[in-house]
């Protein structure tokens, strides 16, 4: 990896795929116990119970939590601007308030007004986001100077938001000698990659397509250059014509090289049993830096998409109502054909992960289980779309439950790396989410 790996603002070690499980089994929705919001009342029951499992919140504060993040999301884009020498960087703590961390700098007094004029509480800080990017870029510059023995033992560097540090990742913890400007940084095991298994039993056949909608979090298998895979549906969209897509995961292409051609891999839904009809081909695939593919439906498959909801498989939706940037944090809940609903807080923003030999940039990591399987799945908070599930450092389990007492043994905790959404859209003018 070497100096490349500090070129961005924020660096995590190696990941592993999520490509390929069983189908979930379906499951329906129970109804929605009194005593919540309008807004609360229109999540489905396994979204509901996900919450609570996994973040001990109630609907409504799962949902007020997630609208904070958006405020504190938007304050940071301006603070950056307008303070720089101060904002060190914005997020949510374990109660739920918002955070707005400031150093000593010229206009840290102005930046303290705005923090509390919207809302949020202030923390003082030793270092400002710059300072801390000032040192990821010192490291680019030490590992350029070291031998490839020391500089490759690095495998990734994050700015922690919240400890106002630096975090290393290292194959070898005990063999890495810091330089003196680095010697307040924390350094962490970095996670195995685990390869993903091909899937041999995707045999397209021919039937009348079914009258139920494609959502996301369905499971579909994709078909190409003699390679079969299983992933997770990501949000259904509109392209630039206002064609129906799904925008799901670039390693869920099994021919990337061919997308948008004639010889593009096929996509077909996943039914109970085997493959069902073909559904649509992949329009365009990135791998390295931002990990998506988009699917383009079929005419036939077209009305399938034409919906803007999310579910565990078989189960009632949570309906999409915009689009949303990570926030550390901040609660979020994924959808996938092999664990359903698992939810969590984001735990780093804009990163770049090392997954085997690519690299995910402009990523976000996040506490929540994720196995081979959910690829390509959605990530929401509140109802807001946010990213595309990518890598997870659990993805080689079998079930969630063993990922967490091997993680707790180890030391660590699950963790899931997505792409933001809205870095999707904006490499595709004219792609958009479907909301309501």
């Amino acid at each position: 990896m070497r100096s490349s790996i500090a070129r961005r603002a924020a660096v995590f070690g190696s990941a592993a795929l999520l490509l390929l499980g069983p189908v979930a089994a379906s499951a329906q929705a129970d109804p929605v116990e009194p005593g919540v919001s309008d807004q609360a009342a229109k999540l489905p029951a396994e979204l509901i119970d996900a919450i609570q499992r996994d973040l001990s919140l109630s609907p409504d504060q799962y949902l007020e939590h997630s609208e904070l993040g958006q405020k504190l999301a938007e304050f940071a884009k301006i603070a950056r601007t307008q303070f720089p020498d101060a904002f060190a960087g914005t997020w949510l703590d374990n109660a739920g308030t918002p955070i707005v961390g400031l150093a000593d700098g010229a206009d840290k007094d102005a930046a303290v007004a705005a923090a509390e004029k919207a809302g949020f509480q202030v923390k003082d800080v030793a270092q400002s986001e710059s300072s801390l990017q000032a040192q990821v870029k010192s490291l680019d510059g030490w590992l350029d100077t070291q031998p490839p023995a020391v500089a490759d033992l690095v495998r990734g560097v994050a700015i922690d938001i919240v400890n106002n540090d630096l975090v290393l990742r290292a194959d070898n913890v005990g063999g890495l000698q810091l330089p003196d400007f680095l010697k307040g940084a924390r350094v962490v095991q970095s996670p195995a990659t685990a390869a993903p298994l091909p899937s041999t039993d995707l045999t397209p056949i021919a039937e009348p397509l079914p009258a139920d909608a494609l959502l996301g979090g369905d499971a579909y298998g994709s078909l190409g250059g003699g390679v079969g895979l299983r992933c997770s549906l990501g949000f259904n969209g509109t392209d630039s014509s206002g064609g129906p897509v799904n925008i799901t995961a670039g390693h869920c292409d099994p021919n990337r090289d061919a997308a948008g051609t004639s010889e593009a891999s096929e996509a077909f839904s996943l039914v109970p049993g085997g493959t069902g009809p073909r559904i649509g081909t992949f329009a365009k695939t990135s791998l390295d830096i931002h990990d998506y593919s988009i699917i383009r439906a079929d005419d036939n498959a077209a009305p399938r998409f034409e919906n803007n909801g999310v579910r565990v498989p078989g189960a009632a939706p949570v309906a999409i109502t915009g689009t949303a940037d990570p926030i550390v944090g901040a609660p979020v809940c994924k959808s996938g054909l092999t664990t359903g609903f698992t939810c969590g807080v984001v735990t780093s923003v804009a990163q770049t992960v090392s997954v085997g030999e690519r690299t995910l940039a402009d990523s976000f990591s996040t506490s929540m289980c994720a196995l081979q399987g959910d690829s390509g799945g959605t990530i929401v908070t509140g109802t807001l779309a946010l990213g595309i599930s990518s890598a997870s450092n659990v993805g080689q389990y079998p079930i969630c439950q063993v990922a967490d007492v091997v993680t707790f043994v180890l030391g660590e905790s699950p963790e899931l790396f997505a792409t933001p959404i809205n870095e999707v859209l904006a490499e595709n003018p004219g792609l958009r989410v479907r909301t309501s």
